[in-house]
Parts: C-alpha cells; structure tokens; sequence
C-alpha cells in the first residue's frame, strides 16, 4: 500500500503515520509533514523525489504533477490505466491523507489582510482530494484527523478499507472541498476596494450540515430535514440533546427555536411557552416552577400543545407541574434526576438539554446567528439578525408623568417578551409575567384588542399592568384601546408622524410613556 500524507493540521499524523508503516505501506509527504515524520523516526520519501520535481514557488507548486494524480486517478479495473502508469514508472497511491490550508482560520483573525488569505488558499491539496475522492473505489482518501482510528481499525481487521467506508469518506471529502471553496467565494466577494469587508458578500454560499430528516415538514405532504450551521454557536438549538420522547418535528424545531431564543436573554429565572411560533405566556420569578406557574397563568388554552423553555435547571416540583399539561417539548440547561423520572410517564414528551451560552460580546458567544436568511420565491432576503438589547439608560421618558422603578421593570420585561412576538405585537404584563398577548394581526388596534380579550379569558386583570408595542402607534386609537384595558404604562418605538398626537393623549390620560428608538418587527 503507498499512503501519500500531507497535512496543514499535524493533530495526531505521527501516530498514524506510525501505525501505516507498521501494517506495511510505503509513506510519500511533502515539506514540513515530511520533516516531522521524519524526525519521529517513520520510513518517509519527499514527494519530489517521486515527481523527479522540486518543490517550487515557495511551496505553491508541489503535488501538481502526473505522478501523483496519476497514481491517485488510475483505475486498477480497467488494464489500460494500470499499462499507462506502469509505462511511465507511476506508482498507485492506495491512501491519501489531506487537510487543507487553514483559510477559513486565518479570514477568521482580526487584522487579517487580502495577502494573508490569499497565501492560504490551498491549490494542491483540493486538487488531491478531488482525485482521490472521484476514485473512492480504489482509494481512500481522509481529510480530518477525526478519521483516522476508524482507518487504521479496518486495515489491521482485514487489510483493507471497506468500500462503504471509502465512498463515505470520499463525499465527506468532496463536502470538505465545498466547502473551503464557499468560505474562499465568501471572502473574497466581500472584499471592497479600500480593502474593507462587506457587510453582505456579492455571492452567499450556505454551508449546513444535515442532523436528520424528519418525519414531515410544516404539513405531512412536506418533506423536511434538519440542517445546523458548518460552525454552530454553541447554546443555540443544534446543540440541544435529546434526552427522550418522539422524534422531533418540523413545527417543534421551529417553536423550540423561538422559545429558547426568547428564555436566554433573561438573567433571572425565566420560564417562555410558545405555540405556534409565538410566545403565548413568559415569566420571571425565584425559581423554575414559579416561573413556569406564572407563565401558564396568561393564556391557559394556548399552552396546550405547546413548548417550554426554562433558563435554568427543571427540578422535580416544576416537572411535577409541567406534566399535568399536555406539552410538546420541554428544554432546559438541565433537569434533576427525579424530574426526568417525572417526566419518564409521558413517553412521547421530547425532553431535550440544551447548554446556556458562555455569553460575550458577538452574536457567537450569545448563541445567536449574526445574520437572518428568509426564502423568498428564487432568492434569498439577508439581514443582520436583531440582537439588539435595550438598556435602561437608551429609554426616554416623553410624557409628563414618569414611571416608577417597579413599572421601569416590567417595561424592560414586556419589551423583551414584544422583540419574539410576531408583528403586530402588543404585550400587557405586571409582576414579571405577560398577562395578555396579541400577535400577528395587520391591524395593530386589533392585536390589541386580542390580547385583552385573551387576558379576559384567562381570568387576568390588565388593571395598572404596563404594555409593550413592537413598532410605533400610527394614531392614539391603538393607545386608547390599551389604556382602556387597564394599562397606566406604555413602552414603545415612537418615530410615528403623530408622536405628538400619542403623547397628548398619554398626557391627557395621565399614564406614563417611554420611547426606545427601536422597533422589533418580526415577520
């Protein structure tokens, strides 16, 4: 067996190297590999030694030769390629070990220059990899350290690496190969010409990998599968474990999204049940099963069905009332063993376990995506994602009255709950808990209207509670349908041609207002 190995990532390639050369191969690397493998003590010859070609071009120009793709791209089945390398002295490479320039690392670097990634931009190695890759059947290629136990368990079990494995390893490599090129396309195409980076490249490559199919997608006439990001933040959903119950659906991952989405951003303990996209009860209180108590309490009906996120860790007493519900999905940074013993009595209840972000300043370190994508018909709408967090001190009181710091408080809480409600979104809440939500509607009077209606039928009073509007009130009719629910408290954008207007009939009703600045549509 001849094994050619060139590696930019050495993790681990003495070891194996070691072991091939134990199980009988003849070892070919190039430049530092070759160094490296050489002072470990493992038998190795320098690639230009079996081109007859030194390497050149600072190292540009090494693998790009006939006797290597050749011997990577010679089909031993057909005896006109076998004649062909035996009449030019080419030897058959049976293994290709590649991993490739670390671009995707460097583009990564603050201060990385248009001359630092174009240097390492790998040519050879792609090169390879596609050889090798386009004749799996007769040679097996790796292209990530990950790779090699499984190899090496093949070859010492019977000689050879199985055809299943070669051809699983060579889409993993034409994957790689893809995938280094969409991070190449993406970089470049946002180069401008003072040597800034665009926001927003002139060609968008998605690089997703599948986690499973599903069952369905929205309707059970839609085929669906689940993708995660090629480098997933961690604390976003792709990183949930699932501890027991059905499989997910297309409509839990998605509600499952916009629940947890909604629960990390509260420091305290926080409890948010979604249906149908929409957060339909969230609170904030000394404990999980506080917590969830209070958020039940806004919009019983709607809870039926739906999925509970918690911020924090689900003991049995807040499992114990979690599964008197019918719920869909329940997620958690964590659950006591006597609440997953609870939960064990609802088999088809998806538990999953999903880690809190290490928190910072970018969207990564907050487990969020840094930028949103919406399919539209044959194309793609994409904008910077609404992370937007709003301090206290960005709020501006525009009415003669002004809030006190418990009302301060619920402010900032309904604002926070309004950002995950679809538009138009109006929020009533009080004490730390919504008490009624409206959403979605076209009408934002209507939303309104709905979410006393549904604070109604909950049994819950809107006397003296705050509310939250997305995006500002066109006129005073949508203030007026909320302050004669009960509001005495109102946050909102502002920005409308009739702020005037709205605070006149703030003032006139002596309730206190405040203005963020910022709308949180959300479509």
């Amino acid at each position: 067996m001849n094994a050619l190995i060139s590696v930019s990532d050495k993790t681990g390639v003495v070891e194996f190297a070691t072991a091939l050369q134990t199980l009988g191969a003849k070892i070919f690397s190039t430049g530092g590999t070759a160094s490296l493998l050489a002072a470990s003590g493992v038998a190795v010859t320098e690639v230009a030694e079996l081109t007859g070609f030194p390497e050149m071009l600072d190292g540009r120009v090494k693998t790009l030769h006939p006797r290597v793709h050749g011997g990577l791209l010679a089909r031993r089945d057909l005896p006109a390629h076998m004649n062909a390398l035996e009449s030019h002295g080419i030897a058959p490479i049976d293994l290709l070990v590649v991993n490739l320039y670390p671009f995707e690392a460097t583009v990564a670097k603050a201060g990385c220059t248009l001359e630092d990634a174009i240097e390492n931009i790998d040519i050879g190695g792609p090169a390879m990899v596609r050889s090798a890759a386009k004749n799996w059947k007769d040679v097996t290629v790796i292209t990530d350290a990950s790779q090699y136990q499984a190899v090496l368990a093949e070859l010492r079990a019977g000689g050879t690496v199985t055809r299943k494995t070669r051809f699983s390893l060579a889409v993993t490599a034409f994957n790689r190969v893809s995938q280094y090129d969409g991070a190449i396309s993406d970089y470049l195409s946002s180069v401008q010409e003072d040597g800034g980076q665009a926001l927003f490249p002139g060609q968008a490559n998605g690089r997703f990998v599948k986690l499973q199919d599903l069952r369905y997608g929205e309707n059970p006439h839609q085929q669906a599968a689940y993708y995660r990001d090629l480098n997933p933040a961690p604390g976003s959903l792709v990183s949930a474990v699932q501890l027991q119950g059905k499989q997910l659906s297309y409509n839990n991952i998605a509600d499952a999204d916009a629940a947890w989405e909604c629960v990390k951003g509260f420091e305290t303990p926080a409890c948010v049940i979604v249906k149908h996209a929409n957060p339909c009860g969230v609170a904030i209180a000394a404990d999980a099963l506080e917590a969830y108590t209070k958020a039940f309490k806004t919009d019983p009906t709607s809870a039926f069905g739906g999925i509970i996120a918690f911020n924090r860790e689900v003991d049995a007493a807040a499992a114990e009332a979690v599964a008197r519900q019918f719920v869909e999905v329940v997620m958690a940074p964590g659950f006591s063993d006597a609440a997953l013993s609870v939960f064990k009595s609802k088999a088809n209840l998806r538990v999953l376990r999903i880690a809190l972000p290490p928190g910072g300043s970018s969207a990564w370190e907050q487990g969020r995506n840094a930028v949103d994508v919406k399919r539209v018909g044959s194309g793609l709408l994409m904008q910077v994602a609404d992370n937007h967090e709003l301090l206290l001190a960005d709020v501006k009181v525009v009415t003669r009255l002004q809030p006190t710091a418990a009302q301060f408080q619920d402010l900032m809480f309904a604002w926070k709950v309004a950002k995950y409600v679809k538009s138009n979104a109006i929020v009533f809440c009080a004490g730390g808990m919504t008490t009624g939500v409206g959403a979605g509607q076209m009408s934002r009077v209507d939303s309104a209207r709905i979410a006393g209606i549904k604070a109604r039928n909950a049994g819950l009073s809107l006397r003296d509670s705050v509310v939250a509007s997305d995006a500002f009130f066109p006129f005073r009719d949508g203030l007026d349908v909320v302050l004669d629910a009960g509001a005495n408290c109102v946050i909102q954008p502002g920005g409308s041609m009739r702020d005037d207007e709205v605070i006149a009939a703030a003032n006139e009703r002596a309730v206190a207002m405040v203005f963020t600045g910022v709308r949180h549509f959300r479509h």
